[in-house]
């Protein structure tokens, strides 16, 4: 693990993993420190700000925080369970991926939903939730031209990915269907229904 400045206010902690970066995030959210304002995972990061800390003492506390932590806790965002997203599997690219991985559409349909997602982080845009687990044999590149606008509660896939688009943008993965679920609602608390170690089904 390497600890470093993160502009004034803020330290960005390479944990070497996503499993050690959601043990840190989720034992961060439990047992908070007064003066951390945010904490932001990433692929194998968290992001801590805390403006006015004393970096020094921080920075010993988070890496204590990961050294003496046995197993992940239970997730923060709930009471631990599989968060179900109901999807409709008639996206644009459907077939074009059925083409690229050597399946029938209905084999690439039954692969993804069997996949067993954990959201890894956050990024992109508002709400969007990288889900982590897509079987191996649906790992399919991006598009070569992107769209410029993919309707909100796209059900799509990206290389090691999957997500569902939370609001209308352009992007660049293919879409395998799409979900009435409404993933991000600024009015909600908190707004992302998939927050970062919640685990995820797509159910067709």
């Amino acid at each position: 693990m390497t600890i470093r400045a993160a502009g004034e206010h803020a330290l960005l902690v390479e944990t070497g993993s996503l499993e050690a970066a959601h043990r840190l995030d989720a034992l961060l959210r439990i047992s908070r420190p007064a003066e951390v304002e945010e904490i932001v995972p990433g692929a194998d990061t968290v992001l801590v700000v805390a403006p006015g800390a004393d970096r020094p003492r921080l920075a010993a506390l988070l890496a204590g925080l990961l050294r003496t932590a046995g197993e992940p806790p239970r997730p923060y965002s709930g009471e631990g369970g599989t968060v179900e997203i109901p999807v409709v599997y008639d996206g644009e690219d459907l077939e074009a991926v059925a083409e690229l991985s050597g399946m029938t559409v209905d084999e690439v349909v039954a692969r993804h939903a069997a996949s067993r997602f954990v959201v890894g982080w956050l990024g992109f845009a508002p709400g969007f939730a990288y889900l982590v687990g897509l079987d191996p044999a649906l790992h399919v590149p991006r598009l070569e031209v992107p769209r410029t606008a993919v309707p909100p509660g796209s059900v799509a896939i990206a290389g090691p990915f999957s997500a569902v688009y939370p609001s209308a943008s352009p992007g660049g993965w293919r879409l395998l269907g799409r979900t009435d679920a409404r993933v991000w609602d600024a009015a909600a608390d908190p707004p992302a229904m998939l927050p970062p170690g919640t685990r995820v089904r797509l159910r067709p």
